[in-house]
Formats: C-alpha cells, structure tokens, sequence
C-alpha cells in the first residue's frame, strides 16, 4: 500500500538518513521523499514528505520506528496520490537545472514527481528522460503536467505526453 507521511526532523547533521531506516527496516520501499531543509516548522524543526509503499500491517512499527528516533510525525495519508503518468523529456536535462523543475511540482502538496531516468548519449548530444508524475487526482495530474510543460519550455527541453 502506498503511504504518504510528513515528518520533522532536528536540524542536524544525519537525521535524513536517520529518518529513512525505519522505511528499509520495516520492508518498505521509498518511492519519494522531499525534503524541505531550508523551511522550518513552528517547532523549529525541518519538514519532510515521504511516500513510501509497505505492508498496512508494517505501518504502525515504522511510525514507531520513526518516533523512536526522534522524528515528528505529523501526518499519514494512505494511498494519496491516485493518478499517474509518464511523460518523456528531450533536451539538454541535465544542463537545465532538473532540480528546480521537480521542486516545482513536489512543492504543489497535490502532486510530485516519483520516478526519474535518464539516458545520456553524450556530453554535447541531447539527453532524454522518462518522468512520472503522480497527483491527488486527475485536475490535479494536468496542473502538474503544465507546471512541467511550462518549466521545460523555458528551457527548450521538448515534453512528450499521452493524448
């Protein structure tokens, strides 16, 4: 099952790495995770969003986990992003700052980019890449989309979608 949770973490060195343990040592499989280092919560604390898929049966020993390592947790949604798809990139991606274009999309709170792979024939040749978008639902997919279409637009990078 799919699970979306926010946590806070110190602000130290270590506690990212800490905070995903729990996932591996639970038998979960981490699909994303954004981590918001330069945005505080009211406690002072770092926040991080991670979508994990494990077993429903799993989910209260990771929590435990997680609070046993001194991590906040503040929310658990299950199965919260319910539309998917793949869209594939053509460009100079790695030279156009990716980076920026997901954190665009991650930081909507509707939608979030969970797969990435890239192929890169050469330095000076253009790259491709295959993007999964996944949102809340399906207005919420196309905004995404758009957000992607506009930042890639930007930066001559071609996006190719389903119809």
């Amino acid at each position: 099952m799919k699970i979306s949770m926010d946590i806070e973490l110190e602000d130290i060195p270590g506690q990212l790495v800490h905070a995903l343990e729990p996932v591996s040592d639970f038998g979960g499989n981490i699909l994303s995770v954004l981590h918001q280092r330069d945005k505080k919560t009211p406690s002072g604390r770092v926040p991080v969003q991670l979508v994990v898929e494990i077993e429903e049966k799993r989910l209260d020993k990771l929590v435990e986990g997680l609070k046993g390592k001194g991590m906040n947790v503040v929310r658990i949604g299950k199965e919260r992003l319910k539309e998917s798809m793949v869209v594939l990139l053509i460009g100079h991606i790695v030279h156009s700052d990716m980076r920026e274009t997901i954190d665009s999309i991650d930081s909507t709170g509707f939608a979030e980019v969970v797969k990435l792979s890239l192929s890169m024939p050469g330095v000076d040749k253009k790259s491709s890449a295959s993007v999964t978008l996944s949102a809340i639902g399906e207005d919420e997919l196309n905004e995404a989309l758009a957000i992607l279409e506009e930042a890639t637009n930007k930066k001559g990078i071609m996006v190719i979608s389903s119809i």
